[in-house]
């Protein structure tokens, strides 16, 4: 027997082994299954490659860990406001509240996700005022500043955030950052030293074992979050970089949005950073009350909730879900990818075929490519059930919302995609006011004039090649 016969004979028998190891052991959605079955079927070696880079599965691993939440009272505070659900006697401080009690509770039974009604939120739209504001905020420091961001770059942004954070702890503020290796692959050790040895706490999340070479493309901390003093946070879509402040040739301006948020839901984003700093760092913080000095600001009900591959649960999927099955005049979506899975589809399908207004709006240029072009597809999907559709044409939209109804809303990390809802850890703001969603409609109903509406005679049009590259990038996006 030649060695090309026997080489041959052990891709099959490696190919036969992966197979039946992802079909019986990694218990995957059907979807994905198939879709890893293709890749090994037609790409026996490279496959092989693919799987142990993209595909396995941490589900079940419980990777965060935190022995001071119960002392905390986040599992005593959760107790008490489902008690209070089911009796109907919870307080509301807006009794329009009530008219989404079945969304709340869903986060709260699934997510430990404490609905807090005290908040003021401020909407960023525009990444030079985040920055701007994110900054002035950290230069009133006086205690501590907890940074995570998925990427953390060293030009001219992140020299500056830099800048202000070497400056703070020279004043005596202790400042922590966490960022994600994948997503800050390419920062410098030199940014990162003259921090660590300016005293800033930094660390990375997933870090690879071999410098600059990371085989975890799965799994990435995909949350920005931002606390100062335990009593302003932020949350939204903006990284760190001078890409989101507009200065790209190849995005131009970047359109996103970013939450400034000050009330107590400031202390369930301290207890997600807390969380994910103690999963990456080998200096935990211990629970101290000044972590935690929230201050009520406002009537905005908020309710911060996480989702990852640890959890047997799609969390802020399964938020998006019941606010679109809740619609009863619109749902408005903007997201960067739109590859949902069957069950968020057939909601916003079913939505629209219910005499629901849904609008979709995406990018006008390929981040991902196949990413892209499957986004397409699914659009089409959706124009056949009488949604609308736009392209952004300002420049790169990267803002993750939905809208529903202008009183409730979603603004966070999550993408409309399989890689946000199963593989990556992310964050969402799940909002409870009108004022505030009327706000954000207003930014939505914006952005439309500078958008081209995708209608169906015009997807109808779209030529051979465009079909063929959809096609494929539909069948392998369970695992894009």
């Amino acid at each position: 027997m030649g060695l090309w016969s026997i080489l041959l004979e052990v891709v099959i028998g490696l190919n036969i082994a992966l197979a039946l190891a992802i079909i019986f052991l990694e218990r995957k959605d059907a979807t994905a299954t198939w879709a890893w079955l293709m890749v090994l079927l037609f790409i026996p070696i490279a496959g092989f490659l693919l799987y142990l880079i993209f595909g396995r599965r941490i589900s079940g691993q419980r990777i965060f860990t935190w022995d001071t939440k119960v002392k905390l009272g986040v599992k005593f505070a959760v107790q008490e406001q489902l008690r209070a659900l089911k009796k109907g006697n919870f307080h509301y401080k807006n009794p329009k509240l009530a008219e989404y009690k079945e969304l709340y509770y869903l986060h709260l039974s699934n997510d430990d996700a404490i609905l807090t009604q005290d908040n003021s939120v401020d909407i960023y739209t525009d990444g030079k005022e985040k920055f701007d504001a994110l900054i002035q905020d950290m230069e009133q420091a006086t205690d501590h500043i907890h940074l995570l961001y998925y990427i953390l770059r060293h030009d001219r942004l992140g020299k500056r955030m830099s800048d202000v954070l070497i400056r703070k702890v020279r004043q005596g503020v202790e400042v922590r950052v966490l960022y994600d290796d994948m997503g800050s692959r390419r920062i410098s050790r030199k940014f990162v030293r003259r921090m660590r040895q300016a005293g800033v706490e930094i660390e990375s999340f997933f870090p690879a074992k071999i410098p600059k070479i990371n085989l975890k493309i799965n799994y990435r901390n995909h949350r920005k979050l931002a606390i100062i003093d335990g009593k302003i946070g932020y949350i939204g879509g903006f990284n760190i970089g001078d890409e989101y402040l507009g200065y790209s040739k190849k995005f131009g301006y970047w359109r996103d949005t970013h939450l400034r948020i000050c009330g107590d839901a400031v202390a369930n984003m301290q207890t997600r950073f807390i969380m994910d700093w103690n999963q990456a760092s080998r200096h935990n913080i211990v629970y101290e009350d000044r972590y935690y000095a929230s201050e009520k600001c406002g009537d905005t009900g908020v309710q911060i909730v996480s989702s990852g591959p640890d959890s047997d649960w799609e969390q802020i999927k399964n938020g998006y879900i019941k606010m679109i099955m809740s619609a009863k005049k619109y749902v408005y979506i903007q997201t960067p990818y739109f590859i949902p899975d069957d069950s968020l589809q057939d909601a916003l399908r079913i939505a629209s075929l219910s005499g629901v207004d849904v609008k979709v709006m995406i990018p006008n240029k390929p981040d991902h490519p196949f990413v892209y072009w499957a986004t397409l597809s699914y659009i089409g999907d959706l124009l056949n059930a009488g949604a609308e559709a736009y392209i952004y044409q300002k420049g790169f939209l990267h803002a993750k919302t939905i809208i529903v109804d202008g009183k409730i809303a979603s603004v966070g990390t999550a993408n409309i995609d399989v890689r946000s809802f199963r593989l990556n850890f992310e964050v969402n703001a799940f909002l409870y006011n009108q004022g505030l969603s009327e706000r954000l409609l207003e930014a939505f109903n914006e952005d439309i004039s500078y958008s081209t509406q995708i209608t169906r005679k015009l997807y109808l049009k779209r030529s051979l090649g465009v079909r063929l590259k959809e096609s494929i990038s539909r069948l392998i996006s369970p695992i894009l």
